[in-house]
């Protein structure tokens, strides 16, 4: 079973080049070990369920921050406005603030959320032009070099110690067929400073079934890195350079509001006499101090062939890979007057056409990370080399089995959605009986 390897493409400011995506032939069903998490639980903190809806329609909003006054302690909501909330008992008195892009900013006490079944409601946030004292920009473009140009007075200036949850999960069509997820330390380095983010793997677990892959394993290049840098404040060279930034088209779209101040929409995408991919998308701009506060875009992806070149590095001879889709979103928070990374996710939506097979497959890929909590790293402390995972990590490959809800202890994550929950449980169900049974398939 032969494989063709496609080459890297050069480094380019057109790609995330470390989201690469590995296609390759896999052997007989291997059941993930459970994994023994031998430290210490910590129970001294309470949990928080519920779910962040709109007032009005009551649906859910996706992506809703909720942080704790007085800490560094967030979380986000997931894809079906649910969250998990998980706050030491000695803050029980202390308060936490929801806000959700668009949306008037609301402050709860503690005391008022039950451990679970929270649903909390958010109102739309109306925006006056002609009652804001603040005069609209002429020029968007002229506003976005601005507001690059402003990352040593807006962004975090110190190195930062974060500690961050990520997933990362694959579908077949809309079924779940892996998921993987972590805790991880990033050792974030000055938004000024040209040297990268180190990160570090702390805790990890998986739950695969490759039986739903038909004879593939589609494998994500990158794990964590595939979200930190869509961090475009600190990693510019990805999508706006002084060479690349002239090859797009911006205008103001209508402002809107986050946590009650004036953001500017700035629409962009690239000119049409560019041919090489680009990306097309909205930049959230802080009207006060010209601060980027959140990103939403994707690669234009006029040419296949090109567009496949960028991600795929290994896949089968008697196949044909592209993708159809490739989206991305970085959110940022405030603290002290100064902003900083705090969630970022990326989709990736791939066809893959058989030469021998009458219909295609497709698949999606999606990874995720949130800062749940972060210290100023006052020394500069960096992991040594062979703690640090490097950008071209496999994390399904690191990861081991999943574990008794207990496995993350106090650390905050993603609420997983109804349906990961229900692929793991029966992920689980298919490898027990490979194990019990010697069988290679489920």
């Amino acid at each position: 079973m032969g494989q063709n390897f496609i080459p890297s493409v050069k480094k380019t400011f057109t790609a995330l080049v470390t989201l690469s995506l590995v296609i390759g032939f896999m052997g007989k069903l291997q059941a993930a070990a459970p994994f023994q998490d031998t430290s210490q639980q910590i129970s001294d903190f309470n949990v928080y369920k519920g779910k962040v809806i709109d007032a009005v329609t009551k649906k859910p909003l996706v992506f809703a921050s909720l942080a704790i006054a007085g800490t560094n302690i967030t979380t986000v909501t997931n894809t079906e406005g649910g969250f998990q909330l998980k706050v030491p008992k000695d803050i029980s008195e202390g308060s936490v603030s929801i806000s959700f892009l668009g949306y008037k900013t609301i402050t709860l006490p503690l005391s008022q959320l039950s451990e679970d079944k929270n649903r909390i409601a958010l109102e739309v946030s109306i925006t006056e032009l002609s009652e804001v004292d603040v005069a609209i920009p002429k020029d968007a473009g002229v506003l976005v070099r601005e507001t690059l140009a402003k990352k040593g007075e807006n962004y975090f200036n110190d190195p930062t110690l974060m500690t961050a949850f990520y997933r990362e999960t694959i579908k077949k069509r809309r079924k779940n067929v892996s998921l993987s997820e972590a805790v991880v330390n990033i050792y974030k380095t000055p938004y000024t400073s040209d040297r990268k983010d180190a990160v570090k793997l702390y805790k990890a677990r998986k739950s695969t079934d490759y039986s739903k892959l038909d004879t593939v394993a589609l494998k994500l290049q990158g794990g964590p890195f595939n979200a930190l840098f869509v961090d475009i404040m600190k990693y510019p060279e990805y999508i706006f350079t002084p060479e690349t930034i002239k090859q797009y088209n911006f205008s103001f779209d209508r402002s809107t509001r986050i946590n009650d101040r004036l953001i500017y929409v700035v629409n962009f995408r690239q000119r049409d006499d560019i041919k090489s991919p680009l990306y097309m998308g909205k930049l959230f701009i802080d009207s006060q101090n010209k601060t980027l506060t959140s990103a939403i875009y994707s690669l234009n992806i006029t040419d296949r062939e090109r567009a496949s070149r960028m991600f795929v590095r290994r896949k089968p001879r008697n196949a044909t890979v592209y993708p159809t889709e490739v989206a991305y979103r970085v959110d940022y928070r405030e603290k002290d007057g100064r902003w900083y990374y705090s969630y970022s996710n990326v989709l990736l939506q791939f066809k893959v056409n058989w030469d021998d097979k009458l219909f295609n497959s497709v698949y999606s890929m999606a990874a995720e990370m949130a800062v749940t909590d972060w210290k100023k790293n006052l020394k500069d402390e960096l992991p040594r080399s062979r703690d640090r995972i490097k950008s071209s990590i496999i994390l399904s490959d690191e990861a081991l089995g999943f574990s008794d809800p207990d496995f993350w202890g106090e650390y905050n994550i993603i609420e997983p959605e109804k349906s990961i929950e229900s692929a793991i449980k029966k992920i689980q169900r298919q490898l027990r009986r490979a194990n019990r049974g010697g069988a290679s398939t489920p």
